[in-house]
């Protein structure tokens, strides 16, 4: 009986578990049902009917980071606008999809038009594709170009709301930390970075840091000088306002000459680089014109002249195209540029490559390094030496390669010419369809004639006549009309013949691969004048620091050097040997930096700071920097004037070279020369007929 009582127990325990556990699921289910439909309707709730252009950025950010020839370009694009999306992963992407996007939206309707205006031409077409690769990176420059000014007039609006601010709050941070409040301005995202900085245990080493991202020098003079104030506290000028305030509106007016000077800059080459671009766009379109309208021009564009032509104007346009790039330069100190680990520096890492490129490099010491060092200063490059000897080598190489393939590509045409030529007895202006017809079969006959004898060196007419009599071309034909033809096929015969890659046409391919070595040396003089233009403006930059930090108490001229050496880009060596050399001798050190500068406004500033270490306090030296304040204003802007008027000038007339080239090169003259020419051979045979 006991067992029996166990076993029903044991059975009642295992159903009540049994149960248990399927209500327990049941239960779980129904939770879950619930739950799901709880979310369900927060997502309903949260769902939008209109188009997200953020969400369609996401997405094509994952495809162009997958796609290898796009990837380049996006991750250079990165580079920048990481540094104006601060910490803002999000952000980043969708900029640099959205840009992405509209690069290729201009760059594929331009494409396609190339393949139809130009599809006749291989070799040009071929070109042309790979111009474009150019092409992408001048819009997205262009675009990111516009973000950083964006985000110049964002700055004018922000310092606004900041001096309200510190007029209610009276303390730097928070008067910062309310301006920031807009998070739909990208300068909400620097203020929030700079309040970090200030209220962070060590805001000295992250205002270092700052330095090396910030995206202009505005930003860091910003931040300079709160992280001033808030250390040393502000205080009253002789007028009575507040010092850090009137900083502040100094870098505001700073930043709105900055402002006004792009803006006529964009205005000035907003269509040069595209004026530019046009006329390799057309030569095909320009070449069809002319032949069907004046065939006589034929023998031109179908030539070797006209290839060779032809290619003058496309290396012309590449190097304006270029050219006008550096002209305009308006970007900031920041840039896309990889100066960590370009391709040189690895190829540079190669050890054969290695060896073989130091046999170029000049030694250190020799007269060679010390003129290369100082234009690679003057022309504020961040190259490295060895990164610009591997740009000449490798220039070297494809200038010799490229020009070797063109010369062989000339004789190829000439010799295609021949062949395909309409053969006329004499110099026609213009034929009927008829005579053309006639003429287009001669050529086949002799073409006949020339695959016989193409390529043997000992031919000679009586060769030639004896093939024709026994062909069936020439059954009918007189003895005299069989030499004439012989004569013409001989003649075409030597031509094609003697259309092969000669010794000087060698010598020419080593003297262009020659130009291709010193290129790299040239372009760097070529920037080192745009630099002197712009040397006015720099130094004016310097007097706006001076003045701010002048009156600030325990500023000394170490000090003031450091925020030179930050904000230089011109003048960034020799400051920055000064302020290493600072500690060994102040007067020394300034002393060299004298001698190593000459342009004499900076030679002034050097000077007060000389007088500033051991004679007179500094604002006592750089007195007459603020008294005559607004006359320094007004010189800037004169001298933003000039500069826009010269680099205007000059880009104007780089942007309207290959147009000039295309017309009067291409189009104008063969039809003026040609057209003599022809009329005088016509009459001249007609006369003889006569």
């Amino acid at each position: 009986m006991s067992n029996n009582i166990a076993l029903y127990l044991m059975g009642g325990s295992v159903a009540a578990l049994v149960i248990i556990v399927i209500a327990y699921i049941l239960v779980n289910k129904a939770l879950n049902k619930g739950e799901r439909k709880y979310i369900r309707e927060l997502r309903q709730g949260t769902k939008t009917n209109k188009f997200s252009s953020d969400i369609l950025y996401q997405k094509l950010y994952m495809i162009y980071i997958k796609v290898p020839g796009i990837k380049r370009y996006l991750l250079k694009l990165r580079r920048r606008l990481e540094i104006i999306s601060i910490q803002d992963e999000y952000q980043t992407r969708r900029q640099a999809s959205s840009m992405i996007t509209k690069a290729l939206l201009i760059i594929i309707p331009l494409t396609i038009l190339i393949i139809v205006m130009a599809h006749s031409n291989l070799l040009l077409l071929g070109i042309l594709i790979i111009f474009e690769v150019f092409m992408i990176e001048t819009i997205i420059e262009g675009m990111v170009s516009k973000l950083d000014t964006k985000l110049l007039k964002e700055q004018v609006e922000f310092f606004s709301e900041v001096r309200h601010a510190y007029h209610e709050y009276n303390m730097v941070e928070e008067a910062i930390y309310q301006a920031s409040q807009d998070d739909e301005l990208e300068i909400s995202r620097q203020g929030e970075k700079i309040y970090e900085i200030l209220i962070s245990n060590d805001p000295e080493e992250e205002l270092e840091k700052y330095y090396d991202i910030a995206p202009n020098s505005y930003l860091k003079e910003f931040a300079g000088i709160s992280y001033l104030t808030r250390e040393f506290g502000d205080r009253k000028t002789d007028t009575g306002a507040s010092l850090y305030l009137k900083n502040l509106n100094n870098i505001t007016q700073e930043m709105q000459i900055e402002i006004l000077k792009r803006d006529k800059l964009d205005y000035v080459f907003q269509s040069l680089s595209v004026i530019s671009i046009i006329p390799i766009l057309f030569i095909e379109t320009l070449k069809n014109w002319a032949v069907s309208n004046f065939s006589f021009t034929r023998s031109f564009y179908d030539g070797k002249v006209g290839l060779i032509v032809q290619m003058l104007i496309i290396v012309l346009t590449f190097v304006c195209y270029l050219l006008i790039r550096k002209v305009k330069d308006t970007t900031s100190n920041t840039s896309s540029k990889n100066t960590q680990n370009p391709w040189q520096s690895k190829l540079y890492k190669i050890p054969i490559l290695k060896k073989f490129v130091n046999l170029f490099v000049p030694k250190k010491g020799t007269k060679q390094y010390k003129n290369l060092t100082r234009l690679l200063k003057d022309a504020a490059s961040k190259d490295k030496m060895e990164w610009i000897y591997i740009n000449k080598l490798c220039l070297t190489v494809v200038v010799f390669i490229v020009s070797i393939f063109f010369m062989d590509r000339i004789h190829k045409t000439a010799i295609s010419y021949i062949y395909d030529q309409p053969t006329t007895s004499f110099n026609l202006i213009s034929m009927s369809a008829k005579d053309e017809k006639a003429a287009i079969e001669l050529t086949k006959i002799d073409n006949v004639f020339l695959d016989m004898f193409k390529g043997e060196t000992k031919v000679t007419k009586a060769m030639i006549s004896a093939k024709m009599t026994a062909s069936p071309y020439y059954k009918e034909a007189t003895p005299e009309e069989i030499e004439i033809a012989a004569d013409r096929v001989y003649t075409k015969l030597q031509t094609i013949n003697s259309e092969y890659i000669k010794w000087f046409e060698v010598l020419i391919g080593l003297v262009l691969a020659s130009v291709g070595y010193m290129a790299p040396t040239w372009i760097l003089y070529f920037q080192k004048v745009l630099r002197q233009l712009e040397m006015e403006d720099e130094v004016m930059q310097y007097q706006t620091i001076i003045v701010m930090l002048m009156k600030i108490e325990r500023v000394n001229v170490e000090m003031i050097l450091e925020w030179l050496e930050r904000y230089a880009n011109i003048f960034k060596g020799p400051i920055t040997k000064c302020v290493n050399n600072y500690e060994s001798g102040a007067w020394e050190a300034l002393e060299e930096l004298k001698n190593d500068i000459t342009y004499q406004p900076l030679i002034t500033i050097v000077e007060s700071l000389q007088a500033a270490v051991e004679k007179i306090p500094i604002r006592e030296a750089f007195d007459e920097l603020d008294t005559e304040r607004e006359y320094y204003q007004e010189k800037r802007k004169a001298s933003n004037e000039k500069l826009i008027s010269r680099k205007g000038m000059i880009g104007k007339g780089i942007g309207f070279a290959p147009m000039i080239v295309l017309f009067v090169g291409y189009l104008i003259v063969p039809l003026v020369a040609i057209g003599l020419m022809s009329m005088t051979d016509s009459f001249s045979t007609l006369s003889g007929m006569i």
